[in-house]
């Protein structure tokens, strides 16, 4: 017997970028619950850093302009060249994150996740 394989509202298949962005948004879930003030942080995905610098950043902060929110960006390809496979990128999403959190509220990235750099 013939027919679909999943609902039709269930994709087949995510894209890469679609996947990253659901890494991140794990990533931030995970410190929302410890940090709840970062329900005001904007958190982006870019696929490339917009300026060309000596080396390759793999995230920003921005502190919250006067009509502009506080933001997180995380830059795709860089992490997604560094990295194997899913769970070594999602390790490594989860670190930009923490990294960027923690320049931003002016902690060490071990006080945002305290398994920072365990995983």
């Amino acid at each position: 017997m013939r027919g679909p394989v999943a609902p039709p509202q269930v994709p087949l298949s995510a894209s890469r970028a679609e996947s990253f962005n659901d890494l991140v948004q794990d990533s931030v879930d995970r410190l929302e619950r410890r940090w709840p003030q970062l329900a005001e942080v904007e958190f982006l995905v870019m696929d490339v850093p917009g300026t060309q610098e000596e080396s390759v950043p793999l995230g920003r902060s921005l502190a919250a302009g006067k009509d502009s929110p506080a933001r997180i960006l995380v830059y795709r390809r860089p992490v997604e060249i560094r990295t194997k496979n899913r769970d070594e990128r999602a390790m490594l999403v989860h670190e930009v994150v923490v990294e960027q959190v923690a320049e931003l509220l002016g902690l060490a990235p071990e006080s945002v996740d305290p398994r920072y750099g365990q995983e």
